[in-house]
């Protein structure tokens, strides 16, 4: 049996003995927005639009699922979190709900019955949004075609499914708070930081996690749990991060999901294409503006290479390999031809310390979103079924040494690592 963390067994000591003290009390219910007094096909049509930047039917609906209906299971690494029925059933989704529930459940993280949520339900990041837009999107959602089913039970582990345990946990991490613009700032600053620290809830898979899943370090990118993919920097860092991308860059990489620079893959695909293709053009500008602000972290020290006899032999066995599968398309140069055949040099998923993304995309293919502006998107062939472990490490090693590239090599047992984590 695992061990418990020491923090958690304390936690819920605490929690027992002081009970409801632990964590904040909700903040006062501000009074209806002024989305209120908008026509009702108005608020419902700014509601769909921020159900879009929030990417809610990621969350609340399964693949051929009805639409936000519910039950699709978050995998943690405490357990599966399953979302719940959002729409307007009166027994099984929220049809008996006020907006003063809703609101509750956004900013504060508790249901209708006071009863807490887990924060796989990224309340925190939620709690910074607007009384105006929460009550836009409980329009909408009361507007959906009601579906009846069943929420089905959380399936997480003893301490985690106990909610004097999350009353700790809600104490160490957690305050109701609200988004308060920086006078000093630009109004597309100010609207790009609302959208990426609230409703975008970037932070839920770019920054690192502590032992109890609390997010640790803003946007400095981050192995997302159980998923096995690491969501890089969104900081100004030149090599992992934005530091050196224009501006106009950025903003084609979150609007198409291609750019210049990269594409995007993995979850952060379907991000692209469920969400923030959606996003009005100012939008998702705001959100450029404001991350090409985002300090740095210190640089590190630069790699130095290994210069054993089995270090090179490794970097000539993936040049080969380079040469024999990658190079019609990327190029002997590594500059590729993007947006649709991504550059390697300079390559920030190749720059990272952590090549689980290289590494799964060598294994299982890459593929872009299809987008309104990239209809036709180009997708990279697996190379599991061709190349073994050792050979997909040499072709990674290779990759984040070349064209000025300077990152860790890796072995086949880190190849092996993700051969088999599910892709979903």
């Amino acid at each position: 049996m695992k061990k418990m963390p020491i923090i958690a067994i304390a936690g819920l000591l605490l929690a027992a003995g002081a009970g409801f003290m632990l964590y904040p009390a909700d903040d006062p219910l501000p009074p209806l927005g002024k989305t209120a007094a908008l026509p009702q096909a108005e608020r419902v049509a700014l509601g769909a639009y921020l159900a879009k930047a929030g990417d809610c039917m990621a969350c609340h609906t399964p693949r051929g699922g009805a639409p936000y209906a519910g039950g699709r299971a978050l995998q943690t690494p405490f357990g599966n979190v399953v979302s719940p029925n959002i729409t307007p059933d009166r027994e099984t989704g929220i049809g008996q709900w006020n907006a003063d529930d809703f609101w509750r459940a956004l900013h504060n993280g508790k249901s209708r019955g006071g009863r807490m949520l887990y924060p796989a339900f990224p309340y925190t990041n939620y709690t910074h949004l607007t009384r105006d837009d929460s009550d836009a999107l409980f329009a909408y959602f009361q507007s959906l075609p009601p579906v009846k089913q069943a929420n089905q039970p959380h399936q997480l582990r003893f301490p985690y499914n106990q909610q004097l345990g999350l009353a700790f946990w809600r104490a160490l991490y957690f305050r109701p708070a609200a988004y308060r613009g920086d006078s000093a700032q630009s109004a597309d600053w100010n609207r790009g930081a609302y959208l990426v620290q609230g409703l975008g809830h970037c932070s839920a898979c770019h920054s690192t996690r502590n032992v109890l899943g609390a997010s640790r370090d803003g946007l400095s990118g981050g192995l997302i749990p159980v998923l096995g993919w690491y969501a890089p920097s969104l900081t100004s860092d030149r090599e992992a991060g934005l530091g050196d991308w224009s501006q106009q860059e950025v903003e084609q990489l979150l609007k198409t999901g291609v750019s210049q620079r990269a594409t995007v893959f993995g979850p952060m695909a379907e991000v692209v294409r469920e969400s923030l293709q959606h996003l009005n053009d100012a939008d998702v500008k705001a959100m450029a503006v404001y991350l090409k602000t985002l300090p740095r972290k210190e640089a590190a020290e630069p790699y130095e290479r290994s210069k054993a006899a089995e270090a090179r032999a490794q970097l000539e066995n993936g040049a080969r390999l380079y040469t024999a599968h990658c190079v019609e398309c990327h190029g002997v140069s590594g500059k590729g031809l993007p947006p649709h055949y991504p550059p390697l040099a300079g390559n920030r998923a190749l720059l990272m310390d952590e090549a689980v993304n290289p590494i799964r995309i060598v294994l299982n293919g890459g593929f872009a979103p299809g987008t309104a502006g990239n209809p036709r998107p180009y997708g990279m062939p697996p190379f599991s079924h061709k190349l073994n472990d050792n050979e997909v490490a040499a072709v990674v090693s290779y990759l984040r040494s070349d064209w000025g590239n300077n990152a860790p090599p890796v072995s086949g047992n880190d190849v092996n690592r993700y051969r088999t984590v599910p892709l979903d």
